[in-house]
């Protein structure tokens, strides 16, 4: 494999050339959002400028965005790693759309039933499936946290499903901890009892290639603006689930798939967006394998030269954090275990809040973020409301230099 081509993809961020006070910026706040490549903005860009329309006409802009809602459908079957695009629906965004689902199943279900989170997910993956137990009388149950590696406690896997499981809830990857949870056997444990599992992906997405078929989960939902994109939502599920489910809709509106999911007009330029984003990460496959491959074993190779990439970055990140006194990493810190964790490093310090530390290096054009992320069960859980942690993420647009710089201000900072 070509060595991972990190001057060529700095050159199409614009914006990682922004300076504070002189010293160029470093973007370190990938988990709340991913800076763009400037195709993703001419793909936007020149949507609204030259074919704006809605879809279903002759007229030529209506005909075009007609292909690019079956091109982007198509790009992120893809990029999921199913066979049928129209398993694939769009949205707002993540969130808007699994309550939406939640919406949907909830009307399947009833008193005896049981539906199960996480305490290691987002809210977005915790409250939809809440209300969902509460509109349909169903009981809610939650899977416990192990606090030494903020990984999910095996046992409590096994005891929270049963034969009147309807539903399991599971991030692929946690946004604060940066776990990455072995969703198969969560999943294989499921369908033991014929419960249905939804995966949030939306953390996972940027760093790891998404196979639904891999997982075996019935749902999963990422958004693109974690992986290079615009502002929008993405829905997979299995064609017959989403075909027959009782979602709310228009009476105008069809009954075929995905079409059925996605109230209103769609967000057509984000559509654009998302395209030109998957087209970037295959546009990595292809510089870091020598062979011509389809769409999807481009994004398989380029995933694998980004993993590996980001994998180095992190740990060099844990190591040096670890030689701070005081500091203390959320999650895994043992290198024996780096395949169990995405490059994302939240740690807390004893003399200074999260926020502190974030506003000094602010000062300092590093980019961080501080608080709970939405990860509210974990904080809780954790004893770390209200201020939470300092949430450092590495992206494959980052580098070394990078790392070394953020170690060397955080020093500077604590010590």
């Amino acid at each position: 494999m070509a060595a991972f081509p990190i001057d060529e993809v700095r050159n199409k961020f614009p914006g990682l050339a922004r300076e504070v006070e002189g010293d160029r910026a470093v973007f370190f706040d990938g988990p709340g959002g991913s800076q763009v490549p400037q195709s993703v903005a001419d793909a936007v860009s020149n949507y609204l400028l030259y074919q704006n329309a809605n879809i279903g006409m002759s007229f030529a802009t209506s005909r075009e965005t007609d292909h690019l809602m079956e091109e982007t459908l198509r790009a992120c079957a893809d990029f999921v790693g199913c066979d049928n695009h129209r398993e694939v629906a769009f949205g707002q965004n993540m969130t808007s759309l699994n309550i939406q689902l939640a919406g949907a199943l909830s009307r399947t279900w009833g008193e005896g039933d049981e539906v199960v989170v996480t305490r290691l997910d987002h809210d977005g993956n915790v409250r939809p499936w809440v209300l969902a137990a509460e509109w349909s009388g169903a009981t809610l149950r939650k899977i416990d946290v192990n606090p030494v590696d903020c990984t999910l406690d095996s046992s409590s896997i096994e005891e929270s499903m049963n034969e009147r499981t309807v539903l399991v809830a599971v991030g692929a990857a946690s946004n604060l901890s940066g776990t990455i949870n072995d969703v198969r056997s969560i999943v294989d444990r499921a369908h033991e009892f014929g419960a249905e599992v939804v995966v949030d992906a939306v953390h996972y997405a940027p760093h790891c290639l998404i196979d639904v078929k891999e997982m075996g989960c019935d749902y999963l939902l990422c958004s693109s603006y974690k992986f290079f994109g615009p502002h929008q939502g993405v829905l997979w599920g299995r064609a017959d689930r989403l075909a027959e489910l009782p979602v709310a809709k228009l009476r105008v509106s069809t009954e075929e798939i995905p079409f059925r999911w996605m109230t209103g007009t769609q967000n057509h330029e984000g559509l654009a967006g998302t395209l030109a984003a998957i087209e970037h990460l295959a546009w990595i496959g292809s510089r870091t394998s020598e062979e011509g491959f389809s769409r999807r074993e481009a994004l398989r190779a380029a995933f694998e030269a980004i993993e590996s990439y980001e994998k180095d970055l992190c740990w060099r990140m844990i190591e040096g954090l670890l030689c701070i006194e005081g500091v203390k990493i959320l999650g895994i810190t043992d290198n024996n275990r780096r395949d169990e964790r995405a490059p994302t490093v939240s740690f807390t310090h004893p003399r200074k809040t999260a926020s502190e530390i974030a506003d000094a290096l602010a000062k300092q054009g590093i980019f961080v973020w501080a608080g709970n992320f939405y990860a509210l069960e974990l904080t809780e859980e954790l004893d770390l409301e209200p201020e939470g942690v300092l949430r450092v993420g590495v992206l494959h647009y980052n580098t070394m230099e990078e790392v070394e710089r953020f170690l060397s201000a955080v020093r500077g900072i604590l010590e």
